[in-house]
């Protein structure tokens, strides 16, 4: 075992000696040691529930064999920190996590892992950490939040029930009554947010890659299945140190293309491009971000699911969950191995009943393309991700008038101000990884944009990205990114911007020769946080169409 290195042998006296200062005792030493990775904390809804998860995980571990030992992860909340200068944290404590789970890991020799988590950065980070080491893992999420209700009995949604209302409130939508009630409703517990924002997408992924059990992507955070889950997982991974099997052996080319095309059919979280490239390449795998493109023209949307649609996390859970959507994409999805045994084609075989409503069949999707699209083009060369599962039939096509913003700060208040109108293209740049830092979420602009009732009239493009619950005509992850110099930058108030998804282009409508002397003239601004951990995050990250990745290179 990896632990002996700790703990055989006479030159291992202090290290014994140490252990048992924690209580271990002797008959502990025979056994692999766990180590729980636990991103427990107050301050997170989807996180507040682990300590009861963290108690059945160790029963389980105990159960198989195994000695559990705990040790923290930070978690930041993206809707908490968003809007402000909390949010250029969010990303970036990606690779912290990351950085984290790896030094614990390493540093004291733990043949296997429980990774614990559940909301937006956190569980891309433990995937990356967990393909990183490449030692015996395994994931928990803790689930999503039931659905809330206002006084009339209609679901609420934390994003379109929160961030939407204040621009409804503002536009005189709703009253200071119904803004209160949705502000006491929207969140009725624990778990993560209730649609298919970035956190259950994750959770989503991570099962469909095989690297949680059944089930787990989609159990609300206050069932019983879901201790039961944590309890199975804290077996598993004792069975799964014992047999050696490791997350390169689960996290495959093929898991990969399995989790996007879900993503696809579900009409899951753009943020997702990010995670999975950045999770890729620390498994070593191949994943250009043109894959994602080239899979959503063959695989079609199949679930409405909120933000942008019907159904919650609740509903797609008693539907079939992530084996119902791999039994209603059948051939499309590529067997590949689990760390449960089943391979994913025997797990959608294993499901006998699916609800059509809520996933549908090949044969009746909602649309007949992917949740997501690439788009290229002279403002994005590299590349920019749209959510099209979330744009309407007529702003799929739509040339508007440029509207330009260094900051989302001033993009916010114009848009509360009234100052955006029908046919605008509100452009948020230097926003981008290196430009934030951090590349921040842009939910309170686009929230504002719906809420102010522009959805259909104006678009958004920014080298930021979006929250999960993000719906609308808003492309994000333009690169390059302004601060490099990336067209977005070049981009002047009045220029015209066509946004073309069917055909997958962003063209700035500015001949090459204006372009050409504008760059010749642009100097880059000054950075925006010169000092922390961001002002070195800033130095190292990568572009966005690379999953904006830290790296020494």
């Amino acid at each position: 075992m990896r632990s002996d290195t700790i703990k055989q042998g006479l030159e291992r006296t202090p290290h014994r000696a140490l252990l048992k200062g924690t209580g271990v005792p002797d008959s502990a030493f025979e056994k692999p040691f766990i180590g729980v990775a636990t991103s427990f904390t107050d301050l997170i809804p989807g996180h507040s529930g682990m300590r009861d998860l963290e108690r059945f995980i160790e029963k389980g571990v105990h159960s198989g064999g195994g000695h559990a030992f705990f040790f923290g992860i930070p978690g930041v909340c993206d809707g908490i920190a968003m809007g402000h200068r909390g949010m250029h944290y969010s990303l970036p404590t990606r690779e912290l996590i990351a950085d984290m789970v790896e030094s614990v890991a390493e540093a004291h020799r733990l043949d296997g892992l429980v990774l614990l988590t559940n909301c937006d950065k956190i569980t891309p980070g433990m995937l990356m950490a967990a393909a990183r080491l490449n030692i015996p893992c395994i994931i928990v999420t803790a689930g999503p939040m039931m659905s809330g209700r206002s006084l009339s009995g209609r679901k609420y949604s934390f994003v379109t029930d929160t961030f939407e209302a204040m621009a409804r409130y503002k536009a005189g939508v709703i009253d200071d009554k119904e803004l209160k009630v949705c502000e006491d409703n929207a969140c009725p517990g624990m778990g993560s947010c209730q649609g298919l924002f970035t956190a259950n997408t994750m959770a989503i992924l991570t099962e469909t890659m095989g690297m949680s059990l059944p089930r787990c992507g989609t159990a609300l955070a206050v069932s019983a299945l879901k201790r039961r889950i944590a309890f199975a997982s804290g077996e598993k991974i004792v069975e799964l140190v014992k047999n050696d099997v490791k997350p390169r052996d689960i996290m495959t080319r093929a898991a990969f293309e399995n989790a996007i095309r879900v993503d696809l059919a579900l009409g899951g979280s753009s943020n997702t491009v990010l995670h999975l490239l950045a999770i890729a390449r620390e498994a070593g795998v191949d994943l250009p971000l043109e894959t994602f493109d080239i899979l959503a023209k063959d695989t079609p949307q199949l679930a409405s699911m909120n933000p942008a649609g019907e159904y919650f996390m609740e509903d797609l859970d008693v539907a079939g969950g992530v084996g119902g959507v791999l039994k209603q994409l059948g051939d499309k999805i590529k067997d590949a191995p689990t760390l449960f045994g089943l391979t994913t084609r025997q797990l959608a075989a294993s499901i006998a009943n699916v609800d059509e409503e809520v996933i549908r069949p090949l044969s009746n999707p909602i649309k007949k393309e992917g949740g997501i699209a690439i788009l290229t083009g002279n403002l994005a060369p590299k590349g920019a991700v749209v959510k099209q599962s979330g744009v309407s039939a007529a702003m799929m096509l739509f040339e508007g008038t440029a509207r330009c913003f260094d900051a989302e700060e001033k993009a916010m208040a114009a848009i509360m101000e009234g100052k955006i109108t029908s046919g605008d293209v509100v452009v948020i740049r230097y926003e981008g990884p290196k430009g934030g830092p951090g590349m921040r979420e842009m939910l309170a602009p686009t929230a504002a944009i719906m809420g102010m009732g522009l959805g259909d009239s104006v678009a958004l493009v920014t080298d930021g990205r979006f929250s999960g619950g993000t719906r609308g005509p808003c492309i994000g992850h333009i690169s390059p990114e302004a601060a490099e110099g990336g067209p977005i930058a070049l981009v002047e108030e009045g220029d015209r911007i066509l946004l073309d998804i069917p055909n997958r282009r962003l063209e700035l409508l500015v001949d090459d020769a204006t372009l050409a002397a504008r760059r010749a003239a642009w100097k880059a601004p000054e950075a925006k946080i010169r000092t922390g951990w961001l002002a070195r995050y800033a130095k190292l990250v990568t572009s966005a169409h690379t999953g904006a990745v830290t790296t020494a290179d």
